[in-house]
């Protein structure tokens, strides 16, 4: 099979792996539908539709009948398994047609999609279904590429198709999903007969083959040709989007602006629902962003669905200039809160202008887009996944609105088009079924030591609690190591010399560049020198003085000078030690610093509160088995400080303990997320996890 090439599209499909799942038609959909979703020019996460037909057996009755495989509700075609799809009788779902009832009976219709199902384990059928189902097809594709996106948001889209396809695309007007859009669909094609697919409106691409392949083919060559038309235009016009208004600033002075703004914004975006960030300086957003048409433009909003959806309905657009001095927070609070006053009052008129008397109630009414012209594009969602996501569906919309404005004029969907989209009763549905938040949802944290022992098994529970982790250590390569076992979106890292300022200060940068900001700040980075006084020498003092103590106060200066720009309040957990607590032998320079940093916390505790940040020690004891300062010299030293071997140590340290418990890493980390994820009222206090010493009894 010779390799097709294009310009505007990635071929992706591989004939080797292609071959080896044979004549299965479902396994060969799944593959393609994989390998389109990788592309996001082709369409973004979560969007578009795949489908194929196959000839099966009927359970009940041994016919053999045709099943149409179809991406269920809520997938996303570049991940899609066969768990995410809906298997359904073709003929069923065609008979649905004697008892729809118009645009009316939209939402019923979506529940008898039930009734046409053929695999029991099918996830719920999408509202695209019938769209797929009302076409003959063997495979079909539904997507949102960029281009036909923009071929169909331009003013005169209709004459556009006719113009790239000639006879062989049809088209049809913007409707809403549903089965009269099916029933729509079916129609272009009886109309004309031998077109190779449809564009919708303001919303995407139809596309079809009698394989997976063909169809595969079919799709690339319709966007590819899209896509060409559209670059010639731009080369006619000489220039975009009305060309360049202002400049951007440097790369590093735009990072730099941007990590010093991002608390503010993600304060100001979490009026009512803690938000996570995400930050983007693109070439392609920085030519929207910077250009004379992007005030006539951002107002207008996204046309497809898929965009407006994860993004809403228009960005809040920031005033600052580019040279805007941003390190008094107090100043540029002042002029940003105004601006989101302003949007939030403009989307609550969106909605009661709009709003039906069964639509719910308003949702969030902060931005989701805000873009700083000369610096970049900010995103704020749920959670970093989402945040991503829709930061790059707006990039997607940003290329729609590049190729309409080249095209002819970009049209977007008038307000109450998009108000029934975003508050559709089938849409609430779906947000209702989402599954319950984690309790470190919507979190960000800060570890440092997280390089291994402790620290890395804090790092994991949080994130497995559903926080945002930024691991940090002065070894990259565990940094690295540790990268690897979180999916994405989880965990970031920076490393970190937490005896260095500056270094602290580019770990508090990279935390709000990747995740708007920190809630959560574990200062779990140690060492231990165990030496009785005269083998004690001044840099060893220093050297724990330094890490333990000098580092929590450096940490705890920088970290909360970040959450009092976000005003959501936080918490501050030092890692100290029984040591801190318990006079014991050859132990006076590392007992000392432990000391230190449990009173320090007390302190801040006494500070802080008013500021909602909440601040707590967790005590290990005997942590022997899988931390890091077990691996040097301190065990040595502990061992001859008790008379007994290395190899003895772990036994000593659970028969000393009440419960005869050996204390893990994991134990530590249950102890933070009880400080962090629950004891949601408490602050000043030790946590001891040493399975019962009691002489390190607090109380």
């Amino acid at each position: 099979m010779q390799v097709k090439t294009y310009k505007h599209v990635d071929y992706l499909w591989d004939e080797a792996k292609a071959s080896k799942l044979g004549d299965n038609q479902v396994e060969l959909f799944l593959y393609r539908s994989n390998i389109l979703g990788a592309d996001l020019r082709i369409t973004n996460f979560g969007g578009g539709n795949t489908s194929c037909k196959t000839i099966e057996k009927d359970p009940l009755t041994n016919d053999e009948v045709e099943v149409m495989w179809i991406k269920g509700s809520g997938g996303d075609i570049g991940t899609l398994t066969k768990a995410g799809i809906a298997g359904l009788y073709t003929e069923r779902l065609r008979n649905l047609k004697n008892v729809y009832g118009g645009l009316e009976d939209e939402d019923r219709m979506v529940g008898l999609f039930n009734h046409c199902i053929y695999d029991l384990d099918s996830k719920a059928p999408s509202i695209d279904t019938p769209l797929h189902g009302l076409l003959p097809f063997k495979h079909i594709d539904h997507l949102h590429p960029d281009a036909l996106i923009a071929v169909a948001a331009a003013k005169d889209s209709e004459k556009v198709t006719k113009e790239i396809w000639g006879d062989t695309m049809g088209w049809v007007p913007w409707q809403r999903p549903g089965f009269d859009l099916g029933l729509q669909l079916e129609k272009c094609l009886n109309d004309n007969p031998g077109i190779r697919g449809i564009v919708l409106g303001s919303h995407g691409l139809f596309t079809w083959g009698d394989t997976s392949y063909e169809c595969y083919l079919n799709s690339l060559e319709v966007i590819e040709m899209a896509s060409e038309f559209i670059e010639n235009k731009i080369t006619e016009n000489g220039s975009v989007f009305g060309g360049q208004k202002i400049e951007s600033l440097e790369a590093d002075q735009r990072k730099d602006k941007a990590a010093k703004l991002m608390p503010l914004l993600r304060g100001l975006c979490s009026s009512e629902n803690q938000m996570i960030g995400h930050f983007t300086d693109t070439d392609v957003v920085l030519e929207y962003i910077n250009s004379n048409d992007l005030e006539r433009l951002a107002p207008m909003g996204t046309s497809c669905p898929d965009h407006f959806l994860r993004t809403k309905i228009q960005p809040l657009v920031l005033t600052l200039g580019t040279a805007e001095d941003l390190s008094d927070s107090s100043k540029v609070l002042e002029k940003l809160t105004p601006a989101f006053e302003e949007y939030r009052k403009g989307y609550a008129s969106y909605y009661e202008n709009c709003k039906h008397d069964n639509s719910p109630g308003m949702r969030d009414p902060n931005p989701v887009i805000i873009i700083y012209p000369g610096v970049g594009m900010f995103s704020f969602a749920k959670n970093k996944q989402t945040t991503r996501v829709a930061s790059e569906f707006y990039i997607n919309a940003i290329n729609v609105m590049r190729g309409a404005e080249a095209i002819s004029a970009y049209t977007s969907l008038p307000r109450q088009e998009a108000f029934d989209i975003e508050y559709w009763l089938l849409e609430e549905a779906k947000l209702q079924r989402m599954p319950k938040e984690q309790p470190l949802s919507r979190k960000v944290a800060l570890v440092t030591g997280a390089g291994g022992g402790i620290g890395k098994a804090i790092a994991d529970k949080l994130a497995a609690e559903g926080a945002n982790v930024i691991l940090t250590d002065i070894v990259e390569d565990r940094l690295v190591e540790g990268m690897a076992t979180y999916k994405r979106d989880v965990a970031s890292y920076a490393v970190c010399d937490v005896t260095n300022t500056e270094s602290i200060a580019n770990a508090f940068k990279k935390a709000c560049l990747e995740f708007g900001g920190v809630d959560i700040i574990v200062h779990s980075a140690g060492l231990a020198i165990s030496k009785p006084l005269e083998e004690t020498t001044d840099k060893d003092w220093e050297l724990l003085q330094n890490v333990l103590v000098k580092g929590q106060f450096d940490l705890a200066k920088q970290g909360v000078a970040v959450m009092r720009d976000q005003g959501l309040g936080g918490n501050f957990i030092s890692i100290a030690s029984k040591n801190g607590l318990v006079s014991g032998p050859n132990n006076v320079a590392y007992g000392t610093s432990k000391a230190a940093q449990q009173h320090m916390s007390r302190l801040l505790a006494a500070e802080l509160g008013k500021d909602k940040i909440r601040v707590n020690v967790v005590n290990p004891d005997g942590v022997i088995v899988g931390s890091k300062i077990w691996e040097g010299d301190w065990a040595e030293g502990r061992a001859k400080a008790y008379g007994i071997t290395v190899d003895e140590l772990p036994a000593h340290y659970a028969k000393r303990n009440l419960l005869n418990e050996i204390i893990y890493p994991e134990d530590i980390a249950n102890g933070v997320f009880a400080c962090v994820g629950i004891l949601d009222k408490s602050t000043g206090n030790i946590i001891n996890v040493d399975g019962g010493m009691a002489n390190a009894f607090v109380r």
